[in-house]
């Protein structure tokens, strides 16, 4: 069983920052493909950024490039996702999701994600 955490969710103004963690705990062992989701309201969950356990490739959406780094802590257990530049279109949930294995060119493909963490609610405005 694994164990997702998100956390550093909250309310900036347009142009601000943020730094979301999450602390994956459990039977998390080996390679693993970590991500990071958001919901936007009246939208489909779409992937935002992805990583590799071993740190070897990052990916990101179009829609971040330049203005959001996903990165991994020195335990390995906790990737976070550094957000520059945030705009109001930025507003949503954000999920942190992982699974076991290489991310690849599926990294952004939700049904790809076995383990999700609850969420943390991110309001630019």
């Amino acid at each position: 069983h694994v164990q997702l955490v998100e956390s550093g969710g909250g309310s900036v103004q347009v142009g601000g920052s943020l730094r979301l963690s999450c602390v994956a705990s459990g039977d998390i062992i080996g390679r693993y493909c970590m991500g990071w989701f958001r919901q936007i309201p009246d939208r489909e969950r779409e992937g935002v950024a992805g990583i590799e356990s071993d740190e070897s490739t990052t990916y990101y959406a179009d829609s971040v490039k330049g203005r959001f780094t996903v990165s991994q802590g020195n335990l390995g257990n906790t990737i976070y996702l550094s957000m520059h530049s945030l705009k109001p279109e930025d507003t949503g949930v954000y999920y942190c999701a992982a699974d076991p294995g290489y991310c690849g060119g599926g990294w952004y493909r939700e049904s790809n994600y076995r383990h999700w963490g609850q969420g943390t609610q991110v309001t630019v405005s």
